[in-house]
């Protein structure tokens, strides 16, 4: 499900129709607090633009983006005193997204912070990872 940007509330928050906890802004991306943290320090990066999934995005604007997590990362760690740091971005109802708006999630992590991570890993069957190998590839 795509959102328009007049009704997409991390447009609102970029533009400052609602104000957020920001901790870095230049002329392409927003990065603040979550509203909802799963810990101290959650942060979301956004790109300002409206995009509602990642593969609309050119590689450029990708990378206009993603150059801050490093830094993000590490200022967030630090600050909260955490050990770890997930970072997370979903693409689809599927995946998890709710925000059709393309953010990344910064979620700081300590031994016992009682979040888990765990999914059940499979196992691909005989020849099934060449076949979507070959179809990715493909793709590319």
């Amino acid at each position: 499900m795509s959102t328009s940007s007049s009704d997409c509330i991390f447009c609102k928050i970029a533009s400052g129709a609602i104000p957020s906890a920001s901790v870095h802004e230049d002329a392409d991306c927003l990065a603040f607090l979550d509203i909802a943290p799963l810990s101290e320090g959650h942060t979301l990066l956004i790109p300002k633009r409206h995009v509602a999934r990642i593969e609309e995005m050119s590689g450029e604007d990708v990378a206009r983006l993603t150059r801050h997590l490093p830094r993000l990362a590490e200022a967030i760690r630090s600050a909260v005193g955490a050990t770890g740091l997930n970072i997370l971005q979903n693409n689809g109802r599927e995946s998890g997204q709710a925000v059709f708006h393309v953010h990344f999630h910064l979620i700081p992590r300590r031994a016992d912070d009682g979040l888990g991570y765990r999914w059940n890993a499979g196992k691909y069957a005989e020849g099934r990872a060449e076949q979507i190998r070959a179809a990715i590839r493909s793709r590319l």
